[in-house]
């Protein structure tokens, strides 16, 4: 990766492991653009969902749109659309608009986004997105489950039994997305160019392991 041009680095991470605060301080100390919920505020408004909505939609085939009104409508009955208007389904096209959209969707802010110039992106399968970009790297976080339970736990206020279901369950849904449009693994570490253990680093030791590594790694 040349620093000297328009750059893109790429962090995938495990819940718990730090990699989002990672990320933000990484793109702080290179005064470079960090992207992550941002990115998921560009979906709502584009999909009108909440980001629960999103991220559980990642891990399934089904239309989201369904799986959204089964939540808020439970009972199927000619009045079950709550907060949607009647006339308005054509513009929904509610037997369309499906996971293979939201991923179509970040796709295009992901591109969007590293078209403008130098930046962070956490998550969203940038790596794979972003794969034709000619200036990147890519970074995936990890971290023993003991310590990404007691992140989670600490940040989401949590029983250790509730942050382990969290963790399963992020997971899983990452981990099928990544396969269904990726056709990989996320935990292939083919896919980086840096793979990093935050077990026993604090936040700025990962920086720092970071910008050493791009110190050495820049052409």
């Amino acid at each position: 990766m040349d620093t000297k041009k328009p750059f893109v680095i790429t962090i995938s991470r495990e819940l718990g492991s730090g990699g989002r605060t990672i990320g933000r301080k990484l793109a702080a100390q290179l005064n470079v653009r960090y992207s992550d919920k941002n990115l998921i505020q560009d979906l709502r408004e584009k999909f009108k969902l909440s980001t629960y909505e999103i991220e559980k939609i990642k891990g399934t085939k089904k239309n989201w749109l369904t799986e959204m009104l089964d939540i808020v409508a439970p009972v199927p009955n000619s009045g079950a659309y709550i907060g949607f208007e009647a006339n308005k389904g054509d513009d929904w096209k509610l037997n369309k608009i499906k996971a293979d959209d939201i991923f179509e969707a970040e796709s295009e802010i992901l591109k969007g986004i590293a078209a403008e110039g130098s930046c962070v992106i956490a998550g969203r399968s940038a790596f794979f997105v972003l794969k034709d970009h000619p200036n990147k790297l890519n970074i995936f976080i990890q971290a023993p489950l003991d310590k990404r339970v007691e992140r989670v736990m600490e940040k989401q206020n949590l029983t250790k039994e509730e942050a382990l279901t969290v963790i399963e369950s992020v997971d899983k849904s990452r981990e099928t997305y990544v396969q269904r449009y990726a056709g990989t693994s996320r935990y292939d570490v083919r896919n980086y160019d840096l793979v990093l253990n935050t077990g026993d680093l604090s936040d700025e030791d990962a920086v720092a392991c970071i910008l050493k590594f791009i110190k050495y790694a820049t052409k």
